[in-house]
């Protein structure tokens, strides 16, 4: 065999999804369902508070042929499976992933920054659910991303989800090192007014860790739950 042809074999084992992480079941990544989660390497922002940083550069950890062998004997007993990251969107078989999941017959949903608002459009025919992060106001964003055009590129994946129709939540991460509450409600204010009926507020924690020393006023709390239909504070 050729040089040229051992380096292509070697290419066609290393071709497929980039996976960082693989956890076999899950009961909050998905709400009311047990999932999988998949959490694929790979994202082009650095945001300051992120918290899986080991994520961001692109990289294999697990085997997706393992992932999808154990996928299938579970079939009865997942509802789905979820996409994570990093962010998913970004990973150049995310297309093939999302086939390979749905010929198995589970249901599929999606975490995602909002980064790629074609790539989310072109794939939301196959989605049951997304969660999409909504990061801070629109004058801190580029700051809190590293990215430009940040904001306008997460405000499209928004309209896209409004249109829809489908069932999705907006999130964000709160650290009033970030966002004051008074920022946060209008935050909340403007994307009810959108049309949002979903929206989860997390609580910074810091990268490793499992707890927060972060913790919202009652009154903020109270304002943002008379917002929407559903309001999870985690």
């Amino acid at each position: 065999m050729s040089v040229s042809s051992l380096l292509n074999q070697t290419k066609r084992k290393n071709d497929g999804p980039s996976v960082g992480g693989f956890t076999p079941f899950s009961t909050v990544d998905w709400p009311g369902k047990l999932a999988s989660t998949v959490f694929i390497s790979g994202c082009p922002w650095r945001c300051h508070y992120c918290h899986n940083p080991h994520l961001q550069t692109r990289q294999k950890a697990e085997s997706w042929s393992q992932i999808l062998s154990f996928l299938k004997s579970r079939a009865a007993l997942l509802d789905g499976v979820v996409l994570s990251g990093g962010e998913p969107l970004s990973d150049p078989f995310f297309e093939q992933m999302t086939l390979d999941i749905r010929q198995q017959g589970f249901g599929l949903a999606l975490h995602t920054a909002g980064m790629y608002p074609g790539r989310l459009k072109k794939i939301l025919p196959e989605l049951q659910w997304v969660a999409l992060d909504i990061k801070t106001t629109e004058r801190h964003y580029e700051k809190l991303t590293g990215q430009a055009k940040s904001f306008e590129q997460t405000a499209q994946s928004l309209e896209i989800l409004l249109d829809w129709g489908g069932n999705f939540e907006c999130r964000t991460t709160w650290s009033p090192d970030w966002l004051s509450e008074s920022e946060l409600i209008d935050l909340a204010q403007s994307l009810s007014q959108q049309g949002v009926r979903e929206y989860a507020l997390q609580r910074f924690r810091s990268p490793g860790t499992h707890t927060s020393n972060v913790s919202l006023s009652p009154l903020a709390l109270s304002h943002l739950k008379d917002l929407f239909e559903t309001f999870s504070y985690r």
